[in-house]
């Protein structure tokens, strides 16, 4: 069943009811103001950091589960309701919600009234603009009054919904015309405060949340709407929020147009203060003059679509298949930007209060949207890097508004170091800036412990040389990629984390999945030295790769498949020789994307595995047999029922690994059965099995042995995202930014007879077109560029920024 549909001119996904199977959310902001809103206006914002920035109050695990947001309500002659539907749930004439890129559109109807309400956070502001239009499509005056309504969170989420003794005093506000300014705490150490605003002339406001909504109400029917008028309440001491109320009166046909700025500001220590205890809202006002009339509203929204326009054009296909090139277009990079702006911190999942920006998880998001903004990439890697420790291990996490190591989670998660030799490859790759090597980086945030970029790699690639176990594959530290296989766990208590309670690490439990990831990536830190002219060093560090790509195939291989790691006793974990657990997905899609197993058949062996044992119709499970029962020596993984998360869920972030895997072996038609079984486009038919947003990627999908079987959960946030944007345009549609220009390389399903991409490639576009005439998966045949034979399948670098026509076919 579908809930709604593409608009591909619009770039928009239109939900056309207001019950989708849960709330399907839209992401506002793209620099340091970001907001999560529902299609029926739910959500919250920040200011960078979701935990120690928060403006506006969620609250999560609630019944209903999206409760508390940006919410209108229309009171009309005793009746009310809100135009997304939520909160009042009155019955709606119509309504109608447009997700578009970084703007969501909620319109409701009700006895004569239209409401549109657009939410988008411009470019360069720190804040939401919300314009509400009102209009009078029936055929008598309507006389109406329009309630807005926010509430505050007391900035740091974690201690607003913690510490009511302190936060039940602290709620302070101050009125003045219009604006509600929320300045909870600015008197002693805070510099920063919030408001609320609209540009018109206000019949009333509410400032106390307990005034507005009463103490025994709801959201649904709070006492100033039910009443049809505001109680110009000054929060003091409790809980502050923001609501104005205005008298409209619409002739039939009139409409009007009101602009309405929740905004947030920080003054500089010595601009403080207007005067004695009076805030400074100057910058307020100065925002609030930004966003005075509809006209600089619809200016400030094209302007962003432009953005967006531009961004997009760095990478974009034109093939048979609308779905395929709606989710290569639009929606995948649309999700990378979203998952490089948040890392894993702040979803309908994610509350934003325990992590922050992940350190693998960064590293991967860097893989899809590098080509849309190298700078801000560049940037991104940095700051990683400078939370890396001494020995070239790092912190899990930091948080974003300070950039510091998060002490709650550590590190020793020993996939960590990799991730950053692969990003910062995959960086240079794509501008052939080489500078960020000599770039000084501290280690720890600590200057006195800084070196350059590059010893930051060789840390990285050495980290896992100086961590090897008895059969001389990595360690694993407290967890590799799956952050739920703890080796070195062995909980028995309840309350105890499972990442970050390590009782026992007797260097004995090994990763297979960061040997094979250090014989993927090892390769690029190689090439990076050859390339310094490091030519000894780069000999060692091949040295080291070949040692453990021998390593693998002699401990790490089970006959027909990879094996997963070994656990504290020595004893295999995905082997043949387990009772449950005895196949992982990992290793078969990574091991093999390194080139282990390609000459003697065993990579063959481990895929065709993964077809028999792992494969379902919604996707490639992570595990098979699932576990049973709890396993003390593998932790959390066992924890979950059968067919949920990594407990053979489908957990999407590695089925790219399997498809990349594919087309490594010339297996096009399966690696794009593989895209296509997770793709959103792809399942929007579904959409009550699946549940999820059917336009963005989710972390899980339940496996088949599942009661839930299908449904998908984690949306948003996932390395998903990244990784099936490398799969699809690196990998199938084969165009590869490398090191002396862009390597073309399809595999593709034999049956397709070819598809154009137009990539730009530092700072020249490419219009590349290819034919498929004797149909077949992969093999180039022969390549021009602008009419004139190519040697090879690379494509040259040119110097003129301009535009260059490359036909390729492929064939035997």
């Amino acid at each position: 069943m579908k809930y709604g549909y593409f608009d591909d001119d619009n770039k928009e996904y239109v939900i056309t009811t207001p019950q989708t199977p849960y709330p399907w959310i839209n992401y506002l902001g793209m620099q340091d103001f970001f907001s999560l809103i529902s299609n029926t206006a739910g959500g919250y914002c920040f200011y960078k950091d979701a935990r120690l920035r928060r403006i506006t109050r969620y609250r999560y695990n609630n019944v209903p589960t999206d409760s508390g947001g940006r919410y209108f309500y229309i009171y009309d002659n005793g009746d009310f309701w809100s135009p997304g539907w939520m909160p009042v749930k009155r019955d709606l004439d119509s309504y109608e919600c447009r997700h578009g890129l970084g703007y969501t559109s909620i319109t409701g109807q009700r006895d004569g009234i239209e409401a549109k309400v657009l939410f988008f956070v411009p470019l360069d502001f720190n804040g939401e603009i919300h314009r509400v239009t009102l209009k009078n499509i029936g055929d008598r005056e309507k006389r109406i009054t329009l309630f807005s309504f926010v509430e505050f969170c007391l900035w740091n989420a974690y201690d607003d919904m913690t510490n009511f003794q302190r936060n039940f005093n602290t709620g302070e506000v101050e009125i003045i015309g219009s604006t509600i300014y929320h300045k909870t705490e600015y008197r002693e150490r805070r510099n920063h405060y919030s408001f609320y605003s609209v540009n018109a002339d206000i019949s009333g406001f509410d400032s106390d949340r307990e005034s507005f909504i009463g103490l025994y109400n709801g959201f649904d029917a709070p006492r100033a709407v039910t009443a049809g008028k505001s109680n110009n309440s000054v929060a003091d001491g409790w809980s502050p929020i923001a609501s104005h109320s205005i008298n409209v009166v619409l002739q039939p046909g009139q409409e009007r147009d009101f602009v309405f700025v929740l905004g947030y500001v920080e003054n500089p220590e010595d601009e403080k203060w207007e005067s004695q205890g009076i805030i400074n809202k100057k910058p307020a006002l100065a925002m609030i003059e930004r966003f005075k009339t509809t006209e600089q509203v619809d200016k400030s929204l094209n302007v962003l679509k432009r953005y967006w326009d531009e961004l997009l054009l760095k990478y974009h296909v034109d093939s048979a298949d609308p779905k395929l090139d709606r989710m290569v277009n639009v929606w995948n990079q649309y999700q990378c930007m979203v998952t490089f702006n948040l890392s894993r911190s702040a979803s309908y999942f994610e509350s934003g209060i325990g992590r922050g920006i992940g350190f693998r998880d960064s590293n991967q998001d860097i893989l899809g949207f590098v080509h849309q903004v190298p700078d801000t990439a560049r940037q991104r890697i940095l700051d990683l890097a400078a939370t890396q420790l001494e020995d070239g291990g790092a912190y899990h996490q930091y948080q974003p508004l300070t950039k510091k190591g998060n002490n709650e989670i550590g590190g020793n998660f020993n996939d960590d170091p990799l991730w950053l030799i692969l990003s910062t490859a995959a960086y240079m790759k794509e501008t052939g800036d080489f500078s960020i090597l000599d770039e000084i980086v501290p280690f720890d945030n600590d200057s006195s412990k800084a070196a350059d970029m590059f010893e930051h790699l060789k840390r990285s690639f050495y980290h896992v040389v100086n961590n090897l176990g008895p059969h001389g594959l990595p360690l694993i530290g407290r967890a590799d990629w799956n952050d739920c296989l703890n080796l070195n766990c062995f909980s028995t208590e309840p309350d105890q984390s499972f990442q970050t309670t390590t009782n026992k690490d007797s260097k004995v439990a090994e990763s297979v999945l960061i040997a094979a990831m250090f014989v993927f990536i090892g390769k690029e830190y190689a090439e990076i030295c050859r390339r310094r002219g490091l030519d000894e060093e780069a000999h060692i560090a091949r040295h080291y790769i070949d040692e453990m790509k021998e390593t693998v195939m002699k401990y790490g291989y089970d006959g027909e498949w990879f094996l997963r790691a070994y656990d504290d006793c020595g004893n295999k974990v995905g082997s043949k020789e387990n009772e449950e657990g005895k196949i992982f997905i990992e290793t078969q899609g990574f091991c093999i994307m390194a080139g282990m197993g390609l000459e003697d058949g065993s990579a063959v062996k481990a895929l065709d595995s993964v077809k028999k044992y792992l494969d379902t119709k919604y996707g490639i499970v992570l595990l098979n047999p699932a576990f049973t029962r709890y396993y003390v020596n593998l932790g959390e993984i066992s924890s979950y029922p059968p067919g949920y998360k990594e407990n053979a869920g489908i957990f999407c972030h590695n089925n790219p690994w399997v498809m990349i895997a594919e087309t490594v072996i010339g297996r096009g038609e399966r690696a794009f059965e593989y895209y296509k079984k997770i793709a959103p486009a792809y399942v929007e038919e579904r959409s009550d099995i699946h549940r999820m947003e059917p336009y963005v990627y989710s972390q899980m999908i339940a496996g088949k042995d599942a009661k839930r079987f299908g449904e998908a959960k984690n949306s948003w946030l996932t390395g998903t995202a990244a990784w099936n944007f490398v799969a699809i345009s690196q990998w199938i549609l084969g165009i590869k930014p490398d090191y002396d220009g862009l390597v073309i390389d399809p595999c593709i399903p034999p049956d397709w007879n070819g598809y154009t991409v137009k990539r730009m490639f530092r700072g020249v576009r490419y219009t590349i077109t290819v034919e498929n005439p004797e149909h077949v998966c992969k093999g180039v045949k022969s390549m021009t560029v602008d009419g004139y034979p190519v040697e090879g399948n690379v494509l040259p670098v040119f110097a003129d920024d301009g535009e260059h026509e490359v036909r390729v076919i492929l064939g035997c």
